[in-house]
């Protein structure tokens, strides 16, 4: 069942209902196909609505908005637990680098998906190509 959302005079879903669809790992225009087939790999088409998505441009914007958002959280739990609590080292040592990579690894995918999921809304990097009749790659 596709995601409720409103749609834009292109057909294509507003910003907001395409960003959360790829936040759930979803097809940006139908909301039911899989974005990744393997863990950041994103889809060449979706398999149920057919839309074209090889030509996303994320690159580097999906971890830096991990970065950012693990860091963030991290620290501040860090901050607290060493003015809070009274943590061992040991338990500084063996907690924070787990939570840190476990948090980045969970985060990576539904980010991601969230930023081909807004290129997609708001037609760039060829994405805009096929609601204006020009032929895709």
């Amino acid at each position: 069942m596709a995601s409720p959302g409103r749609v834009t005079c292109e057909g294509r879903p507003a910003a907001m209902a395409a960003v959360r669809r790829g936040l759930a790992c979803r097809c940006p225009a139908c909301g039911t196909g899989r974005l990744f087939p393997r863990f950041l790999k994103v889809a060449s088409e979706c398999p149920d609505c057919r839309t074209t998505l090889h030509h996303h441009r994320a690159d580097d914007f999906p971890p830096y908005i991990v970065i950012f958002l693990v860091g963030h959280l991290i620290g501040y739990a860090i901050l607290l637990a060493e003015t809070r609590l009274e943590v061992p080292l040991w338990a500084h040592l063996a907690l924070w680098p787990i939570l840190t990579i476990v948090l980045c690894l969970v985060l990576l995918q539904p980010v991601k998906g969230a930023v081909v999921g807004l290129q997609y809304a708001l037609g760039m990097h060829g994405f805009g190509a096929e609601g204006r009749g020009a032929p895709g790659p």
